[in-house]
């Protein structure tokens, strides 16, 4: 592996820095047959200029390389205000400090969403509007942050993995803002959810680089496409962790809060059954459009690779999740609420496990393969906890019921 980096290093194929003259590609070379006579004369004058520390005569070099690189690469070369944007971008790192902030609001909503169940009181309104309207300013912000992109990239945020996580979480604020009316938990549990997947942005397991996109990805598909099958998997995220509340709900329910909980859980079921709904059709019609543009790409619809099949996979789950009402056994708001927390594994799966773990022809989210992280399987085994102690509450209330009537 050092022999070999030493070799291409040797070669220039690390320092690619003169445009190849009249290439229709754009491609740049180390030492090319038009640019022979000026790169054995700059380059080697260069370096003799830094040895001497005659700065100023290697700084006019550097001017020199500059001038050429501009002249025969002016259509690659990225115009200045674009470079300052970049910098810009980099500077404010506005997805590291949304992360703290969308925690903190969500944590607060969450605590006056539970407080405002037992009091009515006007603070509690002006506290709590207070929150959505800081939130609502983080969502501009956040916006602002995923335009700045796009115009430093110069194609849709969403070609890599680290692009769609934010584009998720981004869809699903905005799914909250949306349902926020619908319930008070709405909000508050998007809030927080957004937070995490930033935090997991942020983390290194996910390359932020902005890159030039692959030549399959040069298409107006990927605006189409790709927005659609990402933008499903926020409204399923949010009924993911909309069906945890409600577990939660049942857990803690007791006979003095049984009335004011069962009205939260039937708001919770309702925004969730809507959401789920909203995002399989989105997925549906995505994996529908993704064959469309698979057709153009490779001359196939369908080839039941591993993205393909996972995507099919998912439709299924939800499919069978939003029909389980038609069982009579199953038509319960409890059945909905474990249902919908444990399906949003296959979009796990179908969004990051196929990309890092499995083999495919959909290297839009591609990185290095990484371990599965260990709070993952905490998470799993929590969410086994969560269903069989709600289960047994959920239980005891209905043989309650039962011995009522």
């Amino acid at each position: 592996m050092q022999r070999s980096l030493l070799y291409n290093l040797l070669i220039g194929n690390y320092l690619k820095i003169f445009p190849r003259m009249n290439d229709h590609s754009n491609t740049w070379y180390s030492f090319t047959q038009e640019n022979a006579e000026f790169a054995k004369t700059i380059i080697p004058s260069y370096f003799n200029d830094v040895v001497k520390r005659d700065y100023n005569e290697a700084y006019k070099k550097l001017d020199y390389i500059k001038t050429y690189q501009e002249v025969l690469g002016e259509e690659v070369i990225p115009p200045h205000e674009r470079i300052e944007a970049e910098l810009w971008y980099n500077k404010l790192n506005i997805n590291f400090w949304l992360f703290q902030v969308l925690f903190t609001l969500g944590f607060l909503m969450l605590v006056m969403a539970v407080v405002r169940m037992f009091c009515k009181k006007p603070w509690t309104h002006i506290i709590w509007n207070l929150l959505v309207i800081l939130t609502l300013v983080s969502f501009l912000v956040f916006a602002g942050n995923i335009a700045l992109r796009w115009y430093v990239a110069q194609h849709a945020p969403w070609s890599n993995g680290y692009e769609m996580l934010i584009f998720v979480a981004f869809i699903l604020l905005l799914s909250g803002l949306v349902t926020f009316r619908k319930s008070d938990f709405s909000l508050p549990l998007a809030t927080l959810f957004t937070g995490a997947l930033l935090l997991v942005s942020w983390l290194d397991w996910l390359n932020p680089e902005i890159t030039n996109l692959m030549p399959v990805l040069k298409s107006y598909w990927l605006k189409i496409h790709v927005a659609i099958i990402v933008s499903s998997y926020a409204p399923l995220a949010l009924s993911a962790v909309l069906g945890l509340m409600a577990l939660m709900l049942y857990i803690f329910k007791t006979k003095k809060t049984k009335a004011i909980f069962d009205v939260k859980i039937r708001e919770l079921t309702y925004i969730n059954e809507m959401s789920m709904t909203i995002g399989l059709f989105a997925l549906s019609v995505g994996t529908f459009l993704g064959g469309v543009w698979a057709n153009e790409s490779w001359g196939r619809y369908w080839a039941w690779n591993s993205k393909e099949t996972w995507a099919l996979i998912s439709i299924i789950v939800y499919a069978f999740v939003l029909h389980l009402r038609f069982i009579p056994k199953f038509n319960n708001n409890f059945t909905l609420s474990v249902a919908s927390m444990f399906a949003f594994w296959s979009i796990i799966m179908t969004s990051f496990g196929v990309n890092y773990y499995l083999s495919g022809l959909h290297s839009y989210a591609a990185g290095d393969p990484m371990p599965i992280p260990t709070f993952v399987y905490f998470l799993a085994a929590l969410m086994v906890v969560i269903a069989i102690v709600a289960y047994i509450r959920y239980k005891q209330f209905a043989r309650k019921k039962v011995v009522v009537k």
